[in-house]
């Protein structure tokens, strides 16, 4: 009923606040025997990590995680994994002008409306901050679905703001501070952010994620079909506010000639359907596009209300990322390993393979 645990057989948990002692997760339905250690999951902490350039938040956080349960002797014993990651750096002091008031496109409000407890301290638990632990539960997926089904997934920036990022060149990605496929466009991106920055402003982002080698036949219908399943774990990223699968909304325009996939003994000639038919994915790459808006937390002074619900303004100080974007290519990895590695237990429960 809480809503903070995703996934069927493989189930994961997340707890904390973003100025608490630490935040973390529980992962439930790990099979036993993956080879697994803290180095492995800290590879993706890493890429997530704040404070990694000037284009995203100061805080300085090492993210560094420790695994309390659920390994024995560097593999996974099938019991519950239990993640933890120490918050070092927060300051709380920043948010000492929100007691009473919020920001506006921020979830302060409805928390508020919700809870009826107000805690300012860095968003509580609608800080991106807690998306560190998804992160470290998809390195556990990741490397199950590599190590037994080949699947590997990738995620990119494909816009910034206005600038539209072509795709170049997967060699690109872990190059620069933006996950851009594209070395020749890096330049004009740190320039804009550079001037973002000056303004105290925020912009929004897309990210693309492609999982590739995924078998066919996962996913279920009809309400837990595998696009539906990627979706609401997407829009369970912070920032969130589009998902489209494969054409998405560009197959408006597309007549059934164009968008249908044909197929001959050699396989699909086109992706249109983004890897998933009828809730069930085909073989071809699983294909996702997320639309991330602004940040919410800008220095920019903006209208709002107080408790009392009397006119105010306000101005967010602290240390925030001026697109959340920037740091969501991983956070995407990990929510569709998670989605992936569930449906696959699952048809290996049905099927047997």
């Amino acid at each position: 009923m809480s809503g903070n645990t995703l996934g069927t057989l493989f189930c994961v948990t997340n707890f904390g606040e973003s100025h608490g002692p630490a935040i973390g997760c529980v992962v439930d339905g790990c099979p036993p025997g993956l080879p697994l250690e803290a180095a492995d999951i800290q590879a993706e902490l890493d890429r997530r990590r704040p404070g990694t350039s000037r284009h995203v938040t100061q805080r300085q956080e090492a993210d560094q995680v420790e695994i309390l349960s659920g390994v024995f002797e560097g593999v996974t014993t099938g019991t519950p994994i239990g993640l933890l990651i120490r918050n070092t750096d927060a300051r709380s002091k920043d948010y000492a002008n929100l007691v009473d008031t919020f920001r506006p496109g921020h979830a302060d409000y409805s928390y508020f409306k919700k809870y009826g407890v107000r805690d300012p301290r860095g968003g509580g638990r609608s800080s991106a901050r807690l998306t560190a632990p998804t992160v470290a539960a998809g390195a556990i997926a990741k490397k199950w679905l590599a190590e037994n089904h080949g699947v590997r997934i990738r995620g990119y920036m494909s816009q910034l703001g206005a600038i539209k990022i072509p795709f170049e060149s997967w060699d690109e990605v872990g190059r620069n501070a933006f996950y851009a496929p594209n070395a020749s466009i890096v330049a004009e991106l740190e320039a804009f952010m550079d001037e973002l920055r000056r303004d105290g402003d925020s912009i929004g982002a897309r990210i693309e994620v492609v999982a590739e080698n995924v078998p066919a036949g996962w996913g279920e219908p009809v309400y837990d079909r595998l696009d539906a399943d990627i979706a609401h774990a997407m829009m369970g990223l912070n920032a969130v506010k589009g998902v489209s699968m494969g054409a998405g909304f560009e197959s408006i325009a597309q007549r059934g000639s164009q968008h249908g996939d044909e197929m001959t003994p050699d396989g699909f000639l086109g992706n249109n359907a983004g890897g998933v038919l009828g809730g069930i994915s085909s073989g071809q790459p699983v294909t996702v596009s997320l639309a991330i808006k602004p940040t919410s937390s800008i220095r920019v002074e903006r209208r709002s209300v107080d408790r009392a619900n009397n006119p105010t303004s306000v101005q967010t100080l602290g240390r925030h990322d001026p697109c959340v974007g920037i740091r969501a290519t991983p956070i995407a990895e990990a929510l569709m390993a998670l989605v992936l590695i569930d449906h696959a237990l699952r048809q290996r429960g049905q099927r047997g393979a």
